[in-house]
């Protein structure tokens, strides 16, 4: 067992069970605020870990600008007195609503959505003017993931001057999210992020030269931190998520190996069904499922095994050190995706020094918490 996830005495612990190491989220946060060269150009994505506890720290830390995908998210960093937060998700339907309530409710709090079509800044805007409100709105650009987002050209242009001119919304800044860029040499990546946004300097160069604020680009998910980590600028904000947590599925990024897992899940042994196999409480009901079959986990304690099924509630590995495993025995798996992980457990145990502190809520796993 790596001596980092010491755990004195696992008996109580139930299994399949989320474990955060919290000596090692510290750490990793202030690896991320050493990468990024300052908290003033971090604003860290809160749904890898959805926790009000982990959110503590980054703020205790001096990281006060933070993202989220729901609404739920965003009032969970609200309620932990993060005074901006940024929707990084289109505003549809009841959405609208939420919003203009989500700011009367959190007047301390700034916060900002994204959109990319005219129809939603119109139902926004109308909905922010009902209210007597007004809400920040980023331009979501779309790199070539294809996922969300506009590509920059005159329709883009247009949008954002829309935003500019809608009552109800303040213009924020573009938003750019290149997630599908995923080479794991640095110099391929580099190379490929730094194509497109020669591009983005260009638009919010136009833009700002026609009369219409940019005050910021938000950019720079957890596989292209490292890059954008590199780049300088004024208003440039990097968003990274899953390194505050770290997974098994980044070991491929040599600049992310200043940090380390700190979220893994607890398995116990529940059946020998033959002389080579093992079985585990971990299924795809504790640890993310969006891998493929046989690369959701690592069980670093069995380097050999080969997981051979894994269904709701069981992980079947085949390994010659099969003999070695009874039921009851247990082990850490480390998730190949943490993100959709921590969102699967209502709660983790917290460890520090080896004992167990508390039981951290995984707040805003749920879309909804009050608003």
């Amino acid at each position: 067992m790596d001596p980092r996830y010491q755990i004195d005495d696992v008996s109580n612990l139930l299994s399949p069970g989320l474990v955060v190491f919290r000596d090692l989220v510290v750490q990793n946060v202030e690896a991320m605020i050493r990468m990024a060269g300052g908290v003033d150009r971090l604003r860290p994505h809160c749904k890898t870990h959805k926790m009000a506890e982990v959110t503590k720290i980054e703020f205790k830390l001096g990281i006060t600008k933070h993202k989220a995908a729901t609404i739920a998210e965003a009032e969970m960093l609200a309620a932990c007195g993060v005074p901006d937060v940024m929707i990084s998700y289109p505003i549809v339907g009841p959405n609208l609503g939420r919003v203009a309530k989500l700011i009367k409710t959190f007047p301390g709090t700034r916060f900002s959505v994204v959109a990319d079509h005219a129809r939603p800044i119109e139902q926004l805007g109308a909905a922010m003017t009902a209210a007597g409100l007004k809400v920040d709105v980023f331009l979501e650009v779309n790199p070539g993931r294809d996922r969300t987002g506009i590509p920059i050209g005159p329709e883009a242009r247009e949008l954002y001057v829309k935003l500019c001119s809608t009552p109800g919304i303040v213009p924020a800044g573009l938003h750019v999210y290149d997630g599908h860029i995923t080479e794991p040499a640095f110099d391929a990546r580099n190379a490929t992020i730094r194509g497109h946004w020669e591009k983005v300097l260009a638009f919010r160069s136009a833009l700002v030269d026609s009369g219409h604020a940019v005050p910021r680009i938000v950019c720079g998910g957890s596989p292209q931190f490292g890059v954008y980590a590199h780049i300088q600028g004024a208003g440039v904000e990097l968003s990274p998520g899953t390194c505050v947590l770290h997974d098994a599925g980044y070991d491929k990024y040599p600049e992310m190996q200043c940090f380390t897992p700190a979220a893994l899940v607890l398995t116990r042994v529940i059946s020998r069904p033959t002389a080579k196999r093992v079985t585990f409480d971990v299924g795809n009901k504790a640890i993310a499922s969006d891998p493929p079959m046989g690369q959701r986990l690592v069980l670093p304690d069995i380097p050999d095994a080969v997981q051979v099924l894994h269904n709701e509630e069981h992980l079947v590995v085949e390994t010659a050190d099969a003999d070695r495993w009874q039921p009851g025995d247990w082990t850490f798996a480390i998730p190949k995706h943490i993100c959709p992980t921590s969102a699967v457990h209502k709660f983790a145990y917290a460890v520090s020094g080896g004992k167990v502190i508390g039981e951290w809520e995984v707040t805003s796993r749920d879309r909804r918490i009050t608003i």
